[in-house]
């Protein structure tokens, strides 16, 4: 009786599992099949997802952009700004992470009680103000409002996301290093930076999916087509006052989050990695 219930929950636990999975996962099998298809199949079997013929055109006319620039110029701006806003990131992250995890100053914990506060704000509200700096600063229409941020602070959940991942190493191996010699850098250079791995493989890939994906962002500071990004320049393929070329529209959005997808299966590990062991003491 006993084996039998537990057949019939496990059941309906898988079932249920698979079912969510795949309801999640049609959006994206369809948006590839509806790529392959011709033009006028595409919103007349809106359920199929099987191409009568598979039109590779899709993408070399997608690729081909609009304006004389390529999707190849959006694709290197949006890995220049995704790559300049990783290693930012990572630099400031770790340093002020180990700043309030590790070190002693005044109005430490005001200062992180501030920093935990900003992650309840919304955009919005810093979205004029900041406008307003970086128009002062003659930053609008260049790379500077997307990346710069990133080398000053960068993002307050990854600050705090990592503050509790140090917080986790035992501080003996502080003293150890203290012992032999090491001041607070070579703490953070030699014990902390090293023990931190997996938690910065977590911040890297959450800041590559975010920073990838970014559409406000863009929109808001780059005005020239030289200039856009993935999202923007997807934004620009569709015409809704006239006749959008569907099929190289999803041709182009399968390539846009493809390096997401790669990123997500190679470092899943280290993903799932990281947060599982953040805070453990």
């Amino acid at each position: 009786m006993y084996a039998k219930r537990k057949f019939s929950s496990e059941f309906i636990f898988h079932f249920v599992i698979i079912a969510v999975g795949i309801a999640m996962i049609y959006p994206i099998l369809w948006t590839v099949a509806s790529s392959l298809k011709p033009k006028t199949e595409i919103f007349q079997n809106v359920t199929s997802l099987i191409p009568s013929k598979l039109m590779w055109e899709n993408y070399v006319e997608g690729w081909a952009g609009f304006g004389g620039y390529t999707f190849g110029t959006f694709f290197l701006n949006t890995t220049i700004i995704t790559s300049a806003t990783l290693i930012g990131t990572l630099f400031s992250t770790t340093l002020i992470s180990f700043g309030f995890a590790r070190l002693q100053f005044r109005f430490k914990r005001t200062l992180f009680t501030i920093l935990l506060a900003t992650m309840m704000l919304p955009s919005q509200v810093t979205l004029i103000p900041q406008y307003i700096i970086f128009h002062k600063l003659g930053w609008v229409n260049t790379f500077y409002p997307l990346t710069i941020g990133a080398f000053i602070g960068g993002n307050a959940f990854f600050i705090f996301l990592l503050v509790q991942f140090i917080k986790g190493i035992p501080r003996e191996l502080d003293e150890a290093a203290v012992i032999d010699g090491a001041g607070p850098f070579g703490i953070f250079w030699r014990i902390i930076l090293p023990l931190t791995k997996p938690a910065l493989a977590t911040i890297s890939i959450f800041c590559f999916m975010w920073t990838w994906d970014d559409f406000m962002g863009p929109l808001i500071y780059l005005n020239e087509a030289s200039k856009f990004t993935v999202s923007l320049g997807l934004r620009m393929f569709s015409d809704p006052s006239g006749i959008t070329n569907w099929g190289s529209l999803f041709a182009i959005s399968v390539l846009s989050i493809l390096p997401i997808f790669l990123v997500f299966i190679f470092f899943q590990k280290y993903l799932v990695e990281g947060i599982a062991t953040t805070g453990i003491k």
